[in-house]
């Protein structure tokens, strides 16, 4: 099978880390293809970010229905784009943040996130109540840390990143953690070993599930919430979106 990658910003370094991350966990037969759009930020860390490139997510997804994809993984821990991409594919299509979620319910009664900046924090806590998972994740927690310092300064993230598990695991009794940034990926292993409870980075997670999807059979479904798009013209820098002639041939 063959999955699409999509780190939503526009960050290559943090685009191959993603591939690695996916990769390390994939099944034999699983091809990843690891990709960033070709406009939008270079980070996401605020409501606008998200907005703008959850644009770019939506041009990939739609150029990845003439590319042989068989299910599509957003690699934004704010699964930028999400509900849209199930509307222009029947493919399976994973945000990392849902998939975290789900798994960590799998293997923790209660569990929380570490994530980047202070400002996230209510971007985070609106997705937790749309997933339903506000009676689960009991603690979010963020750090001095933009997206891209991760890249500028691993170390120095991984140290940051180290103290704040900690704590929430001793503060919060988290009994498993979600990492709140795709750019975490490399750090789940260590942590895990060094604290002996499970820390769930969302690019793995997103990437099994993508895999178990596809091998179940499993499509989109189109009975209503995330049938096409209305066919409709759309003008100015947006006008390539186009009528949904294409998105609906390709659902049907």
């Amino acid at each position: 099978m063959k999955i699409k990658v999509i780190n939503p910003n526009t960050t290559m370094d943090m685009t191959e880390g993603i591939g690695e991350a996916a990769r390390s966990v994939a099944g034999a037969g699983t091809e990843i293809v690891a990709v960033s759009p070709e406009f939008g930020p270079e980070s996401i860390e605020s409501f606008y970010d998200e907005q703008v490139a959850a644009c770019g997510v939506l041009d990939e997804v739609r150029k990845g229905e003439t590319e042989g994809i068989d299910a599509y993984v957003i690699a934004c821990y704010g699964d930028p784009g999400l509900h849209a991409a199930r509307e222009v594919t029947e493919r399976p299509v994973v945000g990392i943040a849902e998939a975290s979620f789900y798994t960590a319910s799998m293997v923790a009664a209660r569990f929380s996130i570490v994530s980047v900046i202070p400002r996230v924090r209510t971007l985070l806590e609106e997705m937790v109540h749309g997933y339903g998972m506000s009676e689960r994740i009991i603690a979010i927690r963020t750090l001095p840390l933009y997206v891209l310092d991760i890249e500028r300064d691993p170390e120095g993230s991984m140290e940051k990143l180290r103290d704040e598990v900690r704590r929430s695991v001793a503060e919060d009794d988290a009994e498993a953690v979600c990492l709140g940034c795709a750019g975490f990926a490399r750090f789940a292993a260590e942590l895990e070993a060094e604290l002996g409870v499970p820390i769930l980075d969302g690019v793995v997670c997103a990437t099994k599930q993508a895999e178990l999807l596809v091998g179940l059979g499993l499509k989109t479904s189109k009975r209503k919430t995330y049938r096409p798009p209305e066919r409709k013209r759309f003008t100015g820098m947006f006008s390539h979106f186009g009528t949904a002639d294409d998105i609906a041939e390709a659902a049907e």
